[in-house]
């Protein structure tokens, strides 16, 4: 029972709560706010900012929305950013709903609708060109949402994110909308370091619980058993199901080579096979598992999946589903010019579309993605095949999500999923306030480990760790602001400069426990007849020297030892010195022109025929005779062997070899720097010493550690102000190219801080030296995509096709340029820009002169989705080439306005998201 005081305090509490713009905004949902989400709202109210980390589908926007309810409320702005165009879009679209589009704005690059409301959201990159750019549109800015602020970890993108954070002018509050990461709080403490009072909410607990499957054949498991006493545990407790650990090792005996014998009770063990794309699709409708989202990560094998499910003649819509699939489709896709449907595969995709399955990955016309997200929202797409790309914020959440595989190509190699990767990708099944609980299923593959698979759904270790560092365009924009000192404590408050010095703090401790060890290692070697630490030097300098030599002399031998192998001939005695055929042999084969060297094949004294290598001579060999072998000698057969034998015995009686010298001694003892070290050691005062060995075994842990110290600090240096040496380079870079005189950013370097591209001062140098000037627009798209663009995937072999004229001429000079910075960047210790790709170079020629959507895929080999986004790039790109070439090159800012426009037609101009 509540004492009166505390009745009291709780009533004033709900009074308080009742009055606060929190209780206004709670009214606005049909559901209760869990209690994280009321204590990160509370203490937004307060006026701290807040850090969210909390599972995928949790409801941690909720936040973000009551932070532009705030702003609103007080009069102010809200910011709501996002890493990616699509999710921008979709958020546009709720808050819309929510508050009417006359006080909701959307900036993503593409697009620019009511850019001054009182809500805008944007694309992270958005808002940090506006922050160096000092916008007007900031003014009155109250609050800023971070949605997917996990995103800072991306090695491409993620410096974006703390440079926004770091530059957001300090009475901006900010909300940081993170997935569940290990770390939060070291993040948080961060946050508080450069924002000032944060609060730190993490919530680990899924609103909606998650069961883990694995589908073999057609048969559904539960990955894991219950607890035996039926209480609910989390998955880091519970035991792995015994009945898959028995498949997994029923395949392993099977597919072992020769194992075919019968098991327990007589009966063989079979082979467990993959479940097929249709097996999956009908088990889960037969389970009511759908919609789902099964992550394939391949595009050419979510295009294959849908296939095959309508060859194999699924239908999950019911007839009126169908017809109100084809109405929105129809509609949505009402503009799309009638010729390019056919090499956009419309009919085949809405033919999908209508059975309730579609595919979703960046290989789609952004358009048909879009509609598949909304479709599948509105429960009318059941089962998408997906790649990973999915997972990274569109809101799709499934009733189920099905991992096809557990191995994916992350660019370079074919890699583990991850637990955090898995984590993410699983989080979508469970849908809050339409499922009581989600399904995840990982489909059997050969060789599959159960307690693998439970590892990743147990662990929850996802760290987030920082990929910033500083680009030319961030040096010049900083110091054009706050000047090259503010610049540099600027940047030493990064997150990557905050987990640097917190791992430079345990570093450092191990120095100094080595140091005070080192002090107990020296007075322990201290010998009352002299300098021992010095005697210790000396005997040490003898060992390296000996080692050094005999690795010379291995070496050495070796080559000499294959040398002389090469040389023998038919017919040679021979003296194996060492192994189980030492003694006399007569060669039968030299064995030479392999790949493991020459392998010569010998009969011994003893009538046993051998093949020899390397390993057998570790020292040169030399013929000490010569016999006649028959033409017709078999060395299958017993007689010719014992023949031959009996005569090599009777002609080269096995004497043995007299111990000589080694050649290694040899040279030890020649060696002038060893003869003098051995004398100074003799000579030494410590030589004498009784206790000389006890002194030497600490003299020798006193080496050893100091070694390990001296590395650990060569480790703390490097970590300590890693970002300012960083930015230092670079800005030493810039100042040497004239786009930094000192203090001050000089009109070249104005001209850099606006463009943002990944290869920002290769693109200034081509505006400086008017490389790009003179061309005409579909010549300016083409040569300017060598900057925007990246293959897929490198193809050495292949020669790209290209216009003729002057394109050709400037690509050339432009690789040429990025090979003279390539020089200068390695001369300052940098390496940030990546080799032009003239890959899209014709694309971006043929579109932009009017060619057709058909002509250009089919002579691009690209799909319709990644060429709308490399256009879409392309675009950007122009915009900051005509930016940056100002008054100074009028027709070259006509030239990119023009290119523009003619790159804006088809496919790309109705294309909503790039």
């Amino acid at each position: 029972m509540p004492s009166p005081a505390e009745r009291f305090s709780a009533a004033r509490a709900r009074q308080a709560d009742a009055s606060s713009h929190l209780a206004a905004f709670r009214d606005g949902y049909d559901f209760p706010l869990d209690d994280f989400q009321v204590r990160a709202c509370q203490a937004l109210e307060e006026g701290q900012g807040v850090l969210v980390a909390a599972p995928t589908g949790s409801g941690k926007t909720v936040v973000g929305e009551f932070a532009v309810h705030l702003a609103l409320a007080e009069g102010r702005k809200c910011f709501y950013t996002t890493p990616i165009k699509a999710l921008s879009n979709q958020k546009y679209a709720d808050l819309v709903a929510r508050y009417g589009s006359d006080r909701v704005g959307l900036l993503t690059g593409d697009n620019t609708i009511n850019g001054e409301a009182d809500v805008v959201v944007m694309t992270t990159e958005v808002l940090r060109n506006m922050l160096y750019a000092g916008s007007h549109t900031l003014g009155g800015l109250g609050y800023v949402v971070m949605d997917e602020v996990h995103y800072l970890s991306d090695r491409f993108r993620g410096a974006v994110w703390e440079e926004v954070i770091i530059h957001l002018p300090e009475s901006v509050r900010l909300v940081s909308l993170s997935a569940t990461v290990s770390n939060a709080e070291e993040f948080g403490e961060w946050l508080v370091t450069v924002r000032g009072d944060t609060a730190i909410v993490v919530e680990e607990h899924r609103p909606v619980p998650l069961w883990q499957h694995v589908m073999v054949g057609t048969r559904l498991f539960d990955l894991f058993v219950a607890h035996e006493n039926g209480q609910s545990v989390d998955d880091e407790q519970k035991s792995v199901n015994p009945e898959l650990v028995r498949i997994a090792r029923d395949e392993e005996r099977f597919t072992r080579v020769g194992d075919r014998r019968p098991g327990r009770g007589g009966k063989r063990p079979r082979s467990q096979s993959t479940p097929s794309r249709t097996d999956v699709v009908e088990r889960l409708e037969r389970e009511a598992l759908l919609p789902s989202i099964m992550f394939i990560f391949s595009r050419v094998g979510c295009d294959a999946a849908v296939a095959q499910c309508l060859r194999f003649g699924l239908r999950l819509n019911t007839p009126a589903e169908r017809l109100e699939v084809r109405t929105f489709v129809e509609d949505r896709c009402a503009d799309l010019p009638d010729e390019d449907l056919g090499v956009l595969g419309y009919h085949e995709w809405l033919d999908g579309l209508t059975r309730g399955i579609a595919a979703h990955h960046a290989g789609m016309l952004p358009t048909f993605k879009e509609v598949v997200e909304e479709l599948f929202q509105r429960g009318l797409v059941k089962m998408v095949f997906a790649t990973e790309t999915l997972a990274l914020g569109i809101n799709m959440p499934a009733r189920s999500v099905v991992l096809e595989k557990l191995v994916k190509w992350n660019g370079e190699t074919h890699a583990d999923v991850t637990p955090g990767e898995y984590t993410q990708l699983t989080g979508r099944a469970g849908r809050r306030g339409i499922d009581v609980e989600g399904h995840a299923v990982v489909l059997w593959q050969h060789s599959l480990d159960p307690g693998a698979v439970a590892g990743l759904a147990s662990t929850r270790t996802y760290p987030l760790r920082s990929s910033f560092r500083p680009s030319y365009n961030m040096a010049v924009n900083l110091v054009g602001g706050v000047g090259r000192h503010t610049a540099r404590e600027i940047l030493e408050s990064s997150f990557a400069q905050f987990q640097a010095d917190r791992a430079v703090v345990g570093l450092s401790r191990q120095v100094r426990k080595g140091e005070e060890a080192l002090k107990g290692y020296r007075e322990a070697m201290v010998c009352h007849l002299g300098d021992f630490e010095g005697y210790a030097d000396l005997r040490r300098a003898l060992k390296d020297r000996e080692a050094d030599l005999s690795r010379q002399g291995a070496t050495q031998r070796k080559a000499a030892a294959a040398a002389s192998l090469e040389s023998l001939q038919v017919g040679d005695v021979i003296r194996v010195p060492s192994g189980r055929r030492s003694g006399l042999a007569i060669v039968l084969d030299p064995g030479v022109g392999g790949n493991e060297g020459p392998r010569p094949v010998v009969l011994t004294s003893e009538r046993q025929v051998a093949r020899l290598s390397m390993v057998d001579f570790p020292s040169p060999v030399e013929p000490i005779d010569r016999l006649r072998v028959p033409k017709a000698f078999n060395p299958r057969s017993p007689q010719m062997r014992r023949d031959l034998a009996a005569t090599l015995r009777s002609r080269v009686p096995d004497e043995g070899g007299k111990p000589r010298r080694s050649k290694a001694r040899a040279e030890a003892a020649d060696d002038a720097e060893i003869a003098r070290l051995r004398l100074a050691i003799r000579q030494h005062p410590c030589h004498g010493c009784a206790e000389r060995e006890d002194h030497a075994r600490w003299a020798e842990r006193y080496h050893r550690l100091l070694r390990e110290t001296r590395q650990l600090e060569e480790r703390v240096e490097a970590r300590t102000n890693t970002i300012a040496r960083t930015f230092d380079r670079v800005c030493g870079l810039l100042e040497s190219l004239g786009y930094l005189d000192g203090d001050s950013v000089t009109p070249d370097g104005e001209r850099l801080g606006r463009l943002y591209t990944e290869l920002d001062l290769l693109a200034a140098e081509c505006v400086r030296d008017g490389l790009w000037s003179g061309l005409t627009p579909p010549e300016l798209a083409a040569c300017v995509s060598a900057l925007s663009f990246e293959s897929r995937s490198s193809d050495d072999d292949a020669s790209p096709r290209l216009p003729n004229g002057k394109v050709r001429d400037v690509l050339a000079e432009t690789v040429r340029t990025w090979g003279r910075l390539d020089r200068v960047e390695k001369d300052h210790g940098l390496a940030f820009l990546r080799e032009p790709d003239v890959g899209f170079a014709w694309t971006a020629y043929r579109w932009a002169s009017g060619a057709s959507l058909d002509l250009v895929l089919r002579e691009a080999d690209l799909t319709a989705g990644d060429f709308v986004r490399s256009t879409k790039q392309l675009m950007d790109l122009l915009g900051q080439v005509g930016q940056a070439a100002g008054e100074r090159d009028p027709e070259l800012r006509k030239a990119a306005d023009a290119a523009v426009d003619a790159l804006r037609h088809g496919v790309v101009a109705y294309s909503s998201v790039g």
